[in-house]
């Protein structure tokens, strides 16, 4: 079940899923360019963003007239390319998209997504340690131990199939 995220006047998103090939030059540049800031500046972390996958995955983000980067942005990978189920990745949020529940409902999305398409595979991901309560909210279970991962503690998670 996906819930609504409550509706102020200053946070109008529209969301749209995407395949690689179906995003415009513009949509892909602000999505490398949030996932940059989110995931190299902010987390002070150098590694390689761009890492082949995003052309076997389907782009899920929330867009809004009041900023050119993605309020809300991540990736459903298919199955076979990361892990044998499909993933979900690059999970964000940014700038007025944070802390107004958009981040559960891109996650929501993304499940509903990978279930869509690749139904009664289950789902992986590696999620930061710190996040591991709210993928446990939505039905994700540790798998193993925990990792760093570019300097930062991570989990895999999977949520069955």
């Amino acid at each position: 079940m996906i819930r609504r995220m409550m509706s102020t006047p200053a946070l109008e998103t529209h969301w749209r899923c995407s395949r690689f090939d179906a995003l415009s030059v513009h949509e892909l540049q602000y999505i490398y360019m949030v996932r940059q800031q989110v995931f190299c500046v902010e987390q002070r972390c150098a590694y390689l963003d761009v890492d082949g996958r995003d052309e076997a995955a389907w782009h899920l983000a929330a867009w809004s007239d009041e900023q050119r980067m993605p309020l809300a942005y991540a990736r459903v990978i298919a199955p076979g390319v990361k892990y044998a189920e499909p993933a979900i990745g690059r999970v964000l949020t940014f700038g007025a998209g944070r802390g107004v529940g958009l981040g559960r409902m891109l996650v929501q999305r993304a499940i509903a997504k990978a279930l869509a398409e690749y139904p009664g595979l289950g789902i992986r991901l590696s999620a930061q340690s710190h996040l591991e309560g709210f993928y446990r909210s939505e039905g994700f279970l540790p798998v193993g131990e925990g990792y760093l991962e570019d300097g930062i503690p991570h989990i895999e998670m999977c949520q069955p199939g």
